[in-house]
């Protein structure tokens, strides 16, 4: 390592390591004890204040990638997002939010923040004068998602952050389905970055995590929440996300460049009515995403003409797995109005874009050839 600052893989591979002192051993020991002595110690340590060895270690690995001055994990994304909100949310608060976000944050503004007293709007649309719109004397916070889930919309989060700046306004950003390599917010003048550590940080669909970062002021106000609310990760699944974080960069880049070409390849597809892929030049807001991230990211949705049956098709699938979560190496690809819209009302779903021929495929990083040809065994059989 150099005084230069490294670069993104280098972080990946070796910032946020434990030492292993007593063997030198290449990677992080795992320590799983719950008990730390708490006489003469700069730090009392216990699972629960989110500082054990290896709840700090990958906590730094991910602050690092983001850019921030500190992290956090948590046991889901949605204990990190929940978690974040309640510590800066009190009675009597306002939040305005991206009329497309994840079901899951969805249905926690909806079903808990009334019963705390916690006001909310969702913006009609995506373009900052949505949000400013919104905006009340009571507002606290604005929170966005880009690239959305799942029709991979992008909001300009350098306007959002602004904006929210000009009005003194917090913000927060889902950044799960971009990855600290696709896009680092806090550069773009966001106050917390949060992600589902479960997708593209994990990559390998065998772990539940979830992380903050952003400035040492907010994640003590965050720790301080946090560690009431008992959301903390187990330090074997620590030590599993640090090392899956190892490979991260190596990984996206792949997800990156198969999922550009299968976005190309379904855009002129007969079967297909519609594709949801920044990437693309026809994307609505491409020339925002191109400005502000550095890839495009594996995640697309497409539509299928309505003489498709989007059932059969997945069930024609070999190599493309049905499945609910997405970000692994393997290609998965799912319903959003079966599975991560599924609480939504269809009335609603049918408010953000998502019909019952939308398909969310997580593009893994398999040989691009072998996907395409997925593809095809899907669409043999399946239209009506």
């Amino acid at each position: 390592m150099t005084a230069k600052k490294p670069g993104v893989n280098t972080i990946c591979t070796h910032t946020g390591e434990v030492k292993d002192t007593q063997f030198g051993g290449a990677i992080s020991p795992i320590y799983m004890t719950t008990s730390y002595p708490f006489m003469d110690v700069d730090v009392k340590r216990y699972p629960r204040y989110f500082n054990t060895p290896n709840q700090k270690a990958v906590a730094d690995k991910i602050a690092a990638l983001e850019h921030a001055e500190a992290g956090m994990v948590f046991g889901s994304g949605m204990a990190a997002i929940s978690t974040t909100l309640f510590a800066f949310l009190n009675h009597g608060d306002h939040i305005v939010l991206a009329n497309e976000i994840y079901g899951g944050t969805f249905n926690l503004i909806v079903e808990e923040f009334d019963k705390m007293g916690i006001e909310y709007s969702f913006t009609e649309g995506i373009e900052v004068n949505h949000f400013e719109e919104k905006i009340q004397s009571n507002t606290k916070i604005i929170y966005i998602e880009t690239p959305s889930n799942p029709l991979l919309s992008i909001t300009d989060v350098e306007g959002v952050a602004k904006l929210a700046k000009r009005q003194g306004i917090m913000t927060m950003i889902d950044n799960t389905f971009a990855s600290p390599i696709n896009q680092t917010p806090l550069d773009l003048g966001i106050d917390v970055s949060i992600h589902s550590a479960t997708k593209y940080l994990g990559g390998h669909s065998d772990i539940s995590a979830g992380a903050v970062a952003s400035t040492e002021k907010n994640m003590d106000i965050i720790w301080n929440k946090a560690k009431n609310l008992g959301g903390h990760l187990n330090d074997f699944i620590a030590y599993l996300l640090e090392r899956s974080i190892k490979t991260l960069g190596v990984r996206v880049d792949r997800h990156n460049s198969n999922a550009q070409y299968i976005a190309e390849y379904l855009d002129i597809h007969k079967a297909v009515e519609k594709v949801y892929y920044p990437g693309l030049e026809s994307h609505h807001n491409h020339d925002i995403a191109k400005k502000q991230m550095h890839g495009y990211g594996g995640m697309l949705s497409f539509e299928l003409k309505s003489d498709y049956n989007a059932v059969t098709f997945q069930n024609n699938l070999k190599l493309i797995k049905p499945s609910m979560s997405l970000a692994g190496v393997e290609s998965t690809i799912l319903l959003p109005s079966l599975t991560s819209h599924g609480l939504l009302t269809a009335e609603q779903r049918k408010e953000i874009g998502i019909s019952d021929n939308l398909l969310r495929f997580s593009v893994g990083i398999e040989d691009v050839k072998d996907i395409i040809a997925d593809i095809e065994l899907g669409l043999k059989g399946s239209d009506k």
